[in-house]
């Protein structure tokens, strides 16, 4: 397998907060173990949200979501939430780059 994903899917007015909080949280977690994050903005529904972040396997993505520093993050991010988030936990069958 060629790795792992997680896309997690929010609503927010508050998206600088979230943001800064993001960065909150990579400071202290000193990165973390994940590969990549990419926050994104969907053009077609206002207030909405994507984190894609991709890890080295499933195994990884669960020892960085154990850690004490991103269940606070979890916590305080579900306060700038207008709602649950939606998880997608997604095992890379494949990946390329032109």
């Amino acid at each position: 397998m060629a790795g792992f994903v997680q896309i997690i899917e929010f609503t927010t007015t508050r998206i600088d907060e979230v943001r800064a909080l993001g960065d909150e949280w990579r400071e202290k977690a000193d990165g973390g173990l994940a590969l990549r994050g990419t926050i994104t903005a969907d053009r077609d529904r206002p207030n909405t949200y994507l984190n894609i972040v991709e890890f080295e396997s499933f195994e990884t993505a669960m020892e960085n979501s154990n850690r004490p520093e991103t269940t606070a993050f979890a916590a305080r991010m579900t306060e700038l939430c207008d709602g649950p988030a939606i998880f997608r936990n997604l095992d890379v069958l494949d990946s390329w780059t032109d």
